[in-house]
């Protein structure tokens, strides 16, 4: 079986990282990480991919006087290792056009909210005081326009009576973790395909949307 070669960029802490890696461990998943990149070198991440023995780069945005020359930088190291799809993961860097464009359905991100509703900061805080009954986390493939772009994969998480945007984030994190290895194995199986501006799942109107084990 060829394996889909996966990067992942990372900015932080690295859990969905995690999530991603201990699919990849399974022989039979049709993708594997080549690369685990971060802007940050103190990113905690970097330590779970050298656990896992994944090759690791940091490409510090500070070093770069532009997005466009910071973007290229990523393009090339990605380029360097041979990449051919990334997964974005906590990456808190704003992506230009130009890059966007250059990966163009190769290129898919995980937000915390149900796309697209809440889209941007703080979604957990805004979902509770919209009264919102259902909130969750989005995998899509990334646009030029943050937080656009068809969705793969939905995780619904129900809205608890006395809520907190704390113990909301939590339930939907876990949700992360079960939504974004799925969209990695559909795209790396060719199962997940953009259609005009949709995804289409095994030839059926897309996202994938389920309720995720607690």
């Amino acid at each position: 079986m060829v394996r889909l070669k996966t990067a992942v960029l990372i900015s932080g802490r690295g859990s969905n990282l995690q999530a991603l890696i201990d699919a990849c461990a399974a022989p039979e998943f049709p993708a594997h990480i080549a690369l685990v990149l971060s802007n940050r070198a103190d990113a905690q991440g970097l330590a779970r991919a050298a656990k896992a023995k994944i090759p690791t780069r940091v490409v510090p945005h500070g070093e770069y006087q532009t997005r466009a020359a910071f973007d290229a930088a990523l393009g090339r190291a990605l380029a360097e290792a041979g990449v051919e799809f990334v997964c974005l993961a906590g990456f808190m860097r704003v992506l230009g056009s130009e890059f966007v464009n250059a990966w163009r359905d190769k290129l898919i991100n995980i937000h915390p909210s149900l796309l697209p509703e809440f889209p941007g900061l703080d979604t957990h805080a805004r979902a509770l005081a919209a009264g919102a009954k259902q909130h969750g986390c989005t995998v899509h493939f990334v646009r030029a326009e943050v937080d656009s772009g068809p969705a793969i994969v939905q995780a619904a998480v129900r809205v608890l009576p006395g809520d907190t945007a704390d113990g909301l984030a939590a339930r939907v994190l876990k949700a992360e973790h079960q939504a974004y290895p799925l969209a990695l194995r559909l795209c790396a199986e060719g199962r997940a395909r953009v259609v005009g501006d949709r995804v289409e799942i095994d030839g059926k109107p897309g996202p994938l949307r389920f309720e995720p084990v607690p």
